[in-house]
């Protein structure tokens, strides 16, 4: 798709649905609604029934959305979704962006569905841990060794190898911690399939009981 056409698309006028309209909808029997977060911010919550495709990959599987059907776009907060719809502008798609995304589904109260127990998504803990990193090796060769600058280095080479790569050796580590675990719920207290399991009222981390 030609992202200069997506970009004089009017974003403002996409048509909106709030989080009661379509919890009172129930699972999508027509159409699609697609959260277009990354796999890890998916991961950490998302709406049930919602199908993952990433905002950077939206243009490239046009051919997985809803021939001619509605779309309802999902992200954190809209932005990402109204981008989305930007992008799909073009391409005739009945869509719809859910205002105040993910977090307004949250604050009503709704559930969610999780397959890690944190509801930090890897990238911001990458992110944090890499940051932690340099500082500490920064600080360290200011007051201990001079030689603990390489500590900011082999962050750097890491990171680098991640973004040529797409393979995170620091997210794959971060991802076995016990708080990206999979989570329980109270009112079962069995483990749910797949690791995953509605985050809402009554669930917890750890084991059942």
């Amino acid at each position: 798709m030609n992202d200069s056409k997506a970009a004089v698309t009017p974003v403002s006028y996409v048509k909106t649905v709030d989080v009661r309209t379509l919890r009172a909808k129930g699972d999508p029997k027509r159409g699609q609604w697609i959260d277009v977060r990354s796999a890890s911010e998916y991961a950490t919550g998302h709406i049930p029934a919602a199908t993952n495709i990433p905002l950077e990959q939206i243009d490239l599987r046009v051919d997985d959305l809803a021939q001619d059907e509605p779309i309802v776009l999902i992200c954190k907060s809209g932005t990402r979704a109204r981008v989305a719809a930007a992008r799909l502008g073009p391409c005739g798609k009945d869509l719809v962006v859910l205002a105040g995304g993910t977090d307004a589904w949250i604050d009503a109260g709704y559930p969610v569905v999780a397959s890690v127990a944190s509801h930090w998504s890897l990238e911001r803990q990458v992110r944090l841990g890499a940051g932690l990193l340099v500082a500490l090796g920064v600080a360290l060769s200011a007051l201990v060794d001079a030689r603990w600058i390489y500590l900011t280095g082999l962050i750097g080479v890491g990171l680098t190898f991640a973004g040529l790569t797409d393979f995170c050796p620091m997210g794959m580590l971060l991802g076995k911690m016990p708080w990206n675990r999979g989570m329980y719920c109270a009112k079962s207290g069995i483990t749910s399939v797949g690791n995953e399991a509605a985050v809402a009222g009554d669930c917890w981390n750890g084991p059942a009981e």
